[in-house]
């Protein structure tokens, strides 16, 4: 059975896209079969894994606007094992066309029923913001994994973004489960990393990843060159930790 989830995060300048390019990358070198969803209307987490979005012609925005299939979208990345359903010029226009719509909240949703069975994961990268685009990534998955950068104002919204998931469990998605938080730009030297690391286990008490992504410039350089950070610098830092990410939610979803 696949795992699909959602990388959440309302506040910009986290990790986020980071995160998912590189989670993804990893899952599939590590054997599984994965769709990296750029859900994103900067469409970052495409051109990071090498696509060119606004020369997109059929996105993630077909699927979810009208009966496009998402199989028709679905385009082969430089990466064996992993696939991307791309973001699009036409995206960040879906905010406004879902308002309208009946099953607004489930467009996705249902467009990943058709070929969640063809992938072992299913990464979503969602906007740095709490709107439908996001509403549709959360209401798609099983689980949701928090970037926190480790710095006193990425704490500020934590909060609401807690409360909006809980409202889409009781809501719409009952089952949608917290995978948990994970460290992003740490800096052990930094005493303000400590203490953010100490303040993060109120919101999420035995659900912090022990992998810790450390502040890394070849992690920030990868995406310009439109790579991973495996085939940008396999060997930094940050390809370390991201490698460990991957491990440790495959370990999690096998037990």
């Amino acid at each position: 059975m696949s795992k699909v989830i959602s990388i959440v995060n309302q506040k910009g300048g986290v990790g986020k896209t980071t995160t998912a390019v590189n989670l993804a990358t990893y899952l599939a070198r590590l054997g599984n079969s994965v769709l990296l969803i750029d859900l994103d209307p900067q469409g970052n987490a495409s051109s990071g894994i090498g696509v060119n979005y606004r020369q997109v012609n059929k996105g993630i925005y077909h699927p979810l606007i009208s009966d496009v299939p998402l199989k028709e979208v679905v385009v082969p990345t430089q990466v064996d094992g992993l696939s991307l359903a791309p973001a699009s010029i036409d995206l960040a226009g879906a905010r406004v066309e879902l308002v309208d719509m009946e099953t607004r909240e489930f467009q996705l949703h249902n467009a990943i029923l058709e070929i969640r069975h063809g992938y072992d994961y299913i990464i979503i990268d969602c906007p740095p913001s709490l709107c439908l685009l996001t509403l549709n990534g959360l209401v798609a998955s099983d689980d949701v994994l928090i970037p926190v950068q480790t710095e006193y104002y990425a704490l500020e919204g934590l909060g609401q973004l807690l409360e909006t998931i809980e409202l889409v469990r009781n809501n719409l998605k009952p089952e949608l489960n917290i995978l948990g938080a994970v460290m992003t730009m740490y800096d052990e030297r930094n005493q303000l990393s400590n203490e953010v690391f100490k303040e993060l286990y109120r919101y999420f008490p035995n659900k912090i990843f022990r992998t810790v992504v450390p502040r890394n410039v070849k992690l920030a350089e990868a995406p310009s060159f439109g790579k991973s950070i495996y085939d940008y610098a396999k060997k930094s830092p940050g390809a370390k930790a991201y490698e460990r990410l991957a491990k440790e939610i495959i370990a999690h979803n096998a037990s």
